[in-house]
């Protein structure tokens, strides 16, 4: 089981599926901010905006919230100013950690963080230390609906994808960043269920981490992803299925 997109995965596993909702929605509106004041406030001449958006109406988000996202990141109302940061580590058993963030105060973020990787037997690292050892690539899960591998993998080529892997149930589809929407529409069009779509960081090789690892990692990631700065966190590590605790 690989850190890169099985983070998920194993919250399903945990029965710890992120159901706090206002902390899905903060994150949501942060990326919708951050994305209109980059690329402005129209989602059809902003593409990270328009997909902010539309993994913001995938959680119900309420219309008002997102406009009121989109005039924060444009000026048009005042609200906190945000950065984002991105933060670098290693946990439990060597392996690669990168967190995206976006903050209103990097003092805060970075000295809470770096407790966090302490307190869970890792350490936070200095810019560029890790990563090298990940890849931007447009990776999309989906569940089938019905449709066969064949299916899937046909259209995902076609679109762009350059891998189609499928475990327990679930597809990944893979490829380049830039091939993002297009992937989407393509697989929306086949009836598929789209679970997440993003543009999202891959690791070029793993780290297998032994079992007295294991407990501490899981930790701190759970840690990491309960801290209301972080939007994103990446992780090369490799772990055998069953040595994740259940809740």
């Amino acid at each position: 089981m690989s850190g890169h997109s099985k983070w998920a995965t194993i919250k399903r596993k945990k029965g710890a599926a992120d159901a706090a909702r206002g902390r899905i929605f903060t994150r949501l509106i942060r990326e919708i901010t951050i994305a209109a004041r980059e690329g402005g406030g129209d989602p059809e001449g902003n593409p990270r905006l328009r997909m902010a958006i539309q993994s913001a109406k995938t959680q119900n988000m309420p219309q008002d919230n997102i406009t009121r996202g989109i005039k924060r990141g444009t000026g048009e109302l005042e609200g906190q100013t945000f950065e984002e940061v991105i933060y670098e580590g290693y946990g439990p058993g060597g392996c690669a950690i990168m967190i995206d963030s976006v903050t209103d105060n990097k003092n805060r973020t970075v000295s809470e963080l770096r407790h966090m990787f302490g307190k869970h037997n890792g350490n936070l690292a200095d810019a560029n230390a890790v990563a090298f050892m990940f890849e931007r690539k447009a990776v999309i899960e989906l569940q089938p609906n019905g449709k066969s591998e064949d299916e899937i993998m046909e259209v995902a080529l076609e679109a762009g994808a350059e891998d189609v892997v499928g475990e327990e149930g679930t597809y990944t589809v893979t490829g380049e960043p830039n091939t993002l929407e297009d992937l989407r529409n393509a697989l929306e069009a086949l009836g598929v269920t789209i679970e997440s779509a993003e543009s999202t960081r891959v690791p070029s090789s793993y780290v297998e981490v032994e079992e007295k690892h294991v407990a501490s990692l899981i930790k701190l990631m759970d840690a990491l992803d309960e801290h209301d700065d972080v939007q994103r966190v990446y992780s090369n590590f490799d772990i055998d299925p069953s040595l994740i605790p259940d809740e």
